[in-house]
């Protein structure tokens, strides 16, 4: 008995151990921990894979971090699920991750472990290999991508059409296409895209057309890279991203040519010019205003590229110009620019009012020749002043009077007609006939004037005659008086008075040409393009005189520098943009202004001129 009790504390003693035992294995076994998946290990190039990560245990803080993932795939997406479940007093919390992964390169690559709360998951390896051309039955592509131009050796800010047609054959998903773009062209969306159908090879494709237009800034070989899109296609083996890219254009732009003299570069195919002048009175006569339109069409330009017409003033008017407008019309063959002038015409002498002719001067690119389109408004007669007219009248008849009275044999018949106002005019004839020939009237003469004439010997009815004569040549000496100082008044004003300077209404800020040089490059090289454009009138100023300069143009003129004027115009077109002002370069122009101011050359710097539409 005593050995049987000692051998059963023993025997429980081991059950003990073996049931402690066990409960340790339990533990172990439901441990935390994370397993990772993938739902394939061999992927083609563009193929979506998905990676699965679970965790069996509640606290996974900020969910996987998956930025070890970023070096070699795009994350395309990202999902969670949650589970929990109970069993016999005890729970458990499931949670899942699915990451929709998308290879970047082919080869062999790792992912890495994945890290969750404490606790990570093991290594996955996974193979891509080359994806060939995904095509139809038809063995035809199912996008494609085409991207032309319309020229290949257009000249310096001429119109490039650039179109960009996307085939597809099958439906796209979170499409993506690029956009034509390098920095020494101005590109711009032209019209909505354009939706057609077409089959090649027996393969139905819808067909999205896209324009731009583009303007060159700097000669030279300039390349366009290859257009692109991305999107996401379902096939049969499931979902791939496809990245479709087109030829790249090559575009050799010409530069200004030597010959091209103008001041203003405008490359055009056609120039209309209409010159109007119409009438504010029906009869204008001297001092009437009449109103001068001018209207300028270019295809293929811009609005703000048309050149600013200046008119002086004459002897036989003057002129009241007002600014002109610009705007821009697009469809789909392109842009076309329009200039609208409007100026007022004060006539300062009577007669023909003949104004100048509207010279347009321009680039033909398709003869490669310059060509100038002219209008010419109609010619307007103006009348004298009223004045003018009856003074005039009232000499020539004066002048037949006095003939008569002298013995001429001029009749009253020969007179012109006259109103009613000139019967003294043949009271006074007929005071210095003889008295003969009023007792004994010749049968010649008209009737009318026998009734009107008075006896010689009425002292009363000659001295009347006489203070008639007499107040009317007072009248005509003072009309004529008048009307010449009036003349000669005008004549002067015509030789003193000068359209209006930008002394009359901006006096000049520094004290002399170099300091303005100065304000000018400083603002040039801190790319204030908003000051720019005071800076170089007040230089310009100083260097050519008040009286010469009224406007940018005059400086292209007087400075006959191309590759100035080429400058000055790209700033010009950056002022239009409001979107773009920020982004001007002035360094180039400055070095200009120095080449030109010092007459030395200096290293060329490239001009980047950014896009004046962004996002349009």
């Amino acid at each position: 008995m005593v050995a049987n009790s000692t051998h059963l504390p023993q025997q429980a003693l081991q059950w003990l151990c073996a049931l402690l035992m066990a409960l340790c294995l339990i533990n172990v076994a439901h441990a935390d921990q994370v397993t990772a998946a993938l739902d394939k290990n061999v992927v083609a190039e563009n193929e979506v894979v998905q990676l699965t990560i679970r965790t069996d245990f509640p606290n996974t803080g900020n969910g996987p971090d998956l930025s070890a993932l970023k070096r070699d795939f795009e994350i395309l997406g990202r999902s969670q699920n949650s589970q929990f479940s109970f069993n016999l007093g005890t729970n458990q919390a499931l949670n899942f991750w699915v990451v929709t992964l998308m290879p970047k390169a082919i080869g062999n690559f790792q992912i890495p472990p994945i890290q969750v709360g404490d606790q990570a998951s093991e290594p996955l390896f996974l193979e891509v290999k080359p994806a060939q051309q995904m095509t139809d039955r038809n063995g035809n592509p199912l996008v494609m991508l085409k991207f032309r131009a319309d020229k290949s050796e257009p000249y310096v800010q001429q119109q490039v059409l650039i179109t960009l047609e996307l085939y597809t054959a099958v439906a796209l998903q979170n499409a993506s296409l690029s956009m034509p773009n390098h920095p020494n062209l101005l590109t711009e969306r032209l019209v909505d895209d354009q939706m057609r159908y077409e089959d090649i090879d027996g393969t139905s494709y819808q067909v999205m057309t896209r324009e731009y237009v583009a303007f060159p800034q700097r000669s030279g070989m300039l390349e366009l890279n290859n257009q692109s899109v991305e999107a996401l296609v379902n096939t049969r083996n499931g979902t791939r991203k496809i990245n479709v890219k087109s030829t790249p254009i090559t575009l050799n732009v010409l530069p200004i040519p030597a010959s091209y003299g103008n001041s203003n570069w405008l490359p055009t195919d056609a120039v209309a010019v209409r010159s109007h002048i119409s009438n504010t009175v029906s009869n204008p006569r001297v001092g009437d205003t009449l109103i001068w339109e001018i209207d300028i069409t270019a295809q293929g330009v811009l609005g703000e590229q048309l050149p600013t017409l200046n008119f002086a003033s004459t002897r036989a008017y003057k002129l009241y110009p007002t600014s002109p407008n610009f705007d821009t019309n697009k469809s789909i063959s392109g842009v076309s620019g329009h200039e609208s002038m409007r100026i007022e015409v004060v006539p300062t002498q009577s007669g023909p009012l003949e104004l100048p002719t509207v010279d347009v001067t321009y680039w033909d690119p398709t003869s490669r020749s310059i060509k100038t389109a002219s209008a010419k408004a109609p010619v307007i007669d103006v009348a004298p002043l009223p004045g003018t007219a009856d003074a005039t009248n009232s000499n020539d008849l004066s002048n037949n009077a006095a003939a008569n009275a002298n013995g001429g044999s001029s009749e009253v018949t020969n007179l012109p007609p006259q109103p009613t106002s000139v019967a003294p005019i043949s009271l006074a004839k007929q005071r210095s006939t003889p008295a003969t020939q009023a007792t004994q009237p010749d049968n010649d003469s008209p009737a009318p004037l026998e009734v009107v004439v008075q006896p010689a010997n009425d002292s009363s009815g000659a001295w009347k005659g006489v203070l008639a004569a007499g107040l009317i040549g007072i009248g005509l000496i003072g009309l004529g008086t008048w009307l010449w100082l009036r003349r000669k008044g005008r004549e002067q004003d015509a030789n003193n008075e000068d359209v209006p300077t930008l002394q009359e209404f901006a006096p000049l800020s520094h004290g002399n040409e170099t300091q303005a040089y100065e304000a000018l490059i400083n603002g040039c090289r801190n790319n204030h393009l908003g000051t720019l454009q005071a800076n170089l009138l007040e230089w310009a100023r100083h260097r050519w005189g008040d009286g010469t300069i009224r406007g940018t143009d005059d400086i292209k003129r007087l400075a006959d520098n191309p590759h100035l004027t080429q400058l000055l115009m790209e700033a010009e077109l950056v002022m239009y943009s409001s979107a773009a002002a920020t982004q001007w370069d002035g360094n180039a122009l400055a070095d200009a202004l120095e080449e030109y101011v010092t007459g030395q050359a200096k290293p060329s710097q490239a001009s980047q001129l950014k896009t004046l539409y962004p996002n349009f």
